[in-house]
């Protein structure tokens, strides 16, 4: 089954835009019919905002911005803090119709940022004046409402403040949310949480930023003070920006790697991918923490990297190998941990490339490596890599159904792989489904939703291929044999011929 992105609903995307657009003439309609606004902070403020998203995206000569470094809120939070929620929404304007935009028609997404940054801007503003903020934040400047000579009340003012900066953050997610529900199908109670995950640390850190400066501002050094309060956010905003350009030429790394495996050995297009989804499935189930989860996720992707260095033929090979054929496949993890030794980020990885034919039993390769000597990343993708090979079809083997495939991983547990990661992953697909990555040459692989299991009638599917023994990647049997075989889950055949199971 081929999984396709589901079309967007143009007509929900449109009124998502206008509904917020109608929301900002809305919020904003009052700093004009009062008279106490305070126009010359609200143009400072918007003319700063403004700056600062001009220097990202038209950097100064000599200059260079790396990519990634988002928008800049904390002056848009101290306007929160300084201002009227209806101020504050004006002065969001002029820097979120600025800000660079990916895929067109630009001018629409730029009037979607501005509409979205200052709704979120009217939201937090009223927290932070729901919570007293402005007296706790004290001073009286022009725009200031707060007591003449008074200073601001710490650590209480961090209160109305984290609350503002939440608002901030929750507003953004939600209309981020209301905007991929409607754009590519997502369920409207999950497409907020990723933008919301990402960005809540974020935010709160502007808001911080935000809140100094506002201080600053209404203190006796004025503007100029406040002003010294972007320099220091500015440069933690480069260098957090830098770190995101080191991660994406990691992710370079890997798909570069990963696009010399396929090139190769075209059976095998999106595998990697794959393996690396079900490897993170079964670590999330397992508890792991993030870090650790990522390189489990890596090592799948890159699992049979050291295939680089094996003879196409063999690779192609549909009939059966040769004792001497399989010995040189043998040596696909030791390619590829000689590959990838030198690249320090990989980490556990490295491990899990090496040892992610060892079995538990201690007849795998290449060293016969028995339960717990076999690092706990490697027994995770030796699980994934088998289920994805029995489920997507090879030029040796049809794709065997889902259940089928948990199945026979759960009757090889404690021989060939490891209880708790076959549970593990068992547990993960029944409630969270499969849906496997996609390539553009695949339309075949299977997607199970949520709730589906193994199921009583896992084990006889006439979809199932038999090849006289457990076959855990469908591959094409090397003749008759009298005991059970257990097969490399990889594309080409069984470098192992037969062991017991």
């Amino acid at each position: 089954m081929r999984v396709r992105p589901p079309a967007a609903r143009p007509f929900l995307l449109w009124a998502v835009v206008l509904c917020t657009v109608l929301a900002v003439f809305a919020a904003a309609a009052p700093a004009f019919a009062a008279s106490g606004t305070p126009w010359p902070a609200v143009g400072m403020l918007a003319v700063l905002y403004l700056g600062c998203e001009l220097v990202r995206i038209c950097p100064l000569p000599g200059i260079r911005v790396p990519e990634g470094i988002g928008s800049f809120f904390p002056v848009l939070l101290a306007a929160v803090f300084l201002l009227p929620p209806a101020a504050a929404a004006l002065v969001a304007l002029p820097g979120g119709f600025a800000q660079a935009v990916a895929g067109r028609p630009a001018w629409i997404r730029r009037v979607w940022h501005a509409a979205q940054q200052a709704v979120a801007a009217w939201a937090a503003a009223g927290a932070f004046r729901l919570l007293d903020g402005p007296a706790a934040l004290g001073g009286s400047r022009s725009g200031g409402s707060g007591v003449p000579g008074r200073l601001a009340d710490f650590p209480y003012a961090l209160l109305p403040a984290a609350a503002a900066a939440a608002a901030f953050c929750l507003v953004l997610a939600a209309l981020d949310g209301c905007v991929l529900a409607a754009a590519e199908r997502r369920p409207v109670r999950t497409a907020w949480r990723g933008p919301l995950t990402r960005s809540l640390v974020p935010h709160c850190v502007h808001g911080l930023a935000g809140l100094m400066m506002a201080v600053l501002w209404r203190s006796p050094y004025g503007l100029p003070a406040a002003l010294l309060v972007l320099l220091p956010m500015y440069i933690s905003c480069w260098v957090f920006a830098q770190y995101h350009r080191e991660r994406a030429a990691h992710q370079a790394t890997i798909r570069a790697l990963v696009q010399a495996v396929e090139l190769k050995d075209r059976y095998t297009s999106g595998h990697g991918e794959r393996v690396g989804q079900a490897s993170a499935m079964i670590a999330r189930e397992l508890g792991m923490d993030a870090d650790r989860l990522e390189v489990v996720r890596i090592a799948g992707i890159l699992h049979d990297v050291g295939k680089i260095g094996v003879p196409t033929r063999l690779l192609r090979k549909d009939g059966p190998l040769t004792p001497e054929e399989r010995r040189v496949i043998e040596l696909h993890p030791e390619y590829g941990h000689e590959m990838v030794r030198g690249i320090g980020f990989l980490g556990e990885a490295r491990s899990a490339i090496l040892h992610h034919h060892e079995r538990v039993d201690g007849t795998g390769y290449p060293y016969g490596l028995t339960g717990e000597q076999i690092p706990v990343p490697a027994r995770v993708v030796a699980v994934a890599d088998a289920f994805d090979a029995m489920t997507s079809t090879r030029s040796y083997s049809r794709a065997r159904p889902v259940p089928v495939a948990l199945a026979e991983l759960e009757r090889c547990a404690g021989a060939h792989f490891d209880p708790v990661m076959v549970r593990a992953l068992v547990e993960a697909i029944g409630r969270e489904g499969w849906h496997p990555v996609v390539t553009a040459d695949e339309d075949d692989l299977q997607v199970i939703p949520a709730g589906s299991g193994p199921g009583p009638a896992a084990t006889a599917h006439p979809a199932a291929p038999d090849h006289g023994g457990p076959a855990l990647s469908g591959l094409p049997a090397q003749g008759a044999r009298t005991r059970v075989r257990t097969v490399d889950p990889h594309g080409g055949q069984d470098p192992d011929g037969g062991g017991g199971a």
